[in-house]
């Protein structure tokens, strides 16, 4: 685990299909997520949340796990699972992309990577206000934080045509700041999304 940069302290080794299985049997339940969390067991903080109810959670609660985040993963998992259900997700978006800290800022990229995914219902409009963060962030050095910045221009340029075209677009003007950060995840992103798989795909 170490060596994918995954943080081993308080760490069991649980695979995510068998966390997975557990929160399927367990179903929702919000108090026993608190307890979960509030163990600090690497697994135990993904599997809450899995099960933790998105209708319930509130902001403060939100904060607080986000500056609890150690490891990508619980960072990534924790936005997949809860984060973006929840009715903070395109206010923290935001909010956290100005955050010192490198796994609550990687959050703020992630949760716009699931939300281009996952929220089928919001308008384009919402997808180019990140636009213009995922610029201003791209010099950001820092392993974890620049992928997920990368994470997040590739996803909204594959929500459809418009954003592709638009995302691409940032992508070169990313490609001009003086950061090898922002040259990187500029390369990357045209690279994808000017491809011939995800351009069939979107104009289908």
């Amino acid at each position: 685990m170490a060596r994918f940069g995954i943080n081993p302290k308080n760490t069991y080794g649980v695979s995510i299909p068998n966390i997975r299985k557990m929160a399927k049997e367990i179903g929702m339940n919000h108090s026993l997520a608190q307890r979960l969390w509030s163990s600090g067991i690497h697994e135990a903080r993904i599997l809450a949340s899995i099960i933790d109810n998105p209708e319930i959670v509130t902001e403060e609660q939100i904060e607080k796990w986000a500056k609890d985040f150690d490891s990508w993963d619980v960072c990534d998992q924790c936005c997949l699972n809860l984060f973006k259900r929840t009715k903070f997700a395109y206010q923290k978006a935001n909010e956290w992309s100005h955050d010192k800290q490198e796994f609550v800022k990687r959050a703020s990229f992630a949760l716009m990577a699931c939300l281009a995914v996952y929220d089928k219902k919001t308008d384009d409009r919402q997808f180019e206000k990140f636009l213009p963060v995922i610029k201003r962030e791209a010099f950001d050095e820092r392993n974890y934080v620049k992928k997920a910045v990368n994470w997040a221009l590739r996803q909204i340029g594959k929500r459809n045509l418009n954003l592709n075209k638009i995302a691409i677009e940032t992508a070169k003007e990313i490609q001009q700041i003086d950061s090898k950060s922002a040259k990187w995840i500029a390369s990357d992103a045209i690279r994808e999304l000017t491809s011939e798989k995800v351009q069939s795909r979107l104009r289908k």
